[in-house]
């Protein structure tokens, strides 16, 4: 490997969406940094097999509001 090219490579900690963590190696952050999943292997649909809205911020209420009447025909 070439000298001085690669980004610094260091332990973080993971803290799942149920609280569970881990130490692993990254290049993200810094040395002894915490990342927080949103989304992981435990609560993702892909994974779980169960369908669930996550309203971030009130995306979804905000989605709701502005395409509330679409579809509906007025008389």
């Amino acid at each position: 490997m070439k000298p001085g090219i690669h980004p610094e490579y260091h332990e973080i900690t993971i803290i799942m969406t149920d609280g569970t963590e881990f130490k692993t190696r990254s290049c993200s952050g810094k040395e002894g940094d915490v990342m927080r999943l949103d989304i992981d292997p435990k609560s993702h649909p892909a994974w779980t097999g169960v369908q669930r809205m996550m309203d971030t911020g009130g995306q979804v209420a905000k989605f709701n509001k502005k395409f509330a009447g679409l579809g509906t025909r007025k008389a």
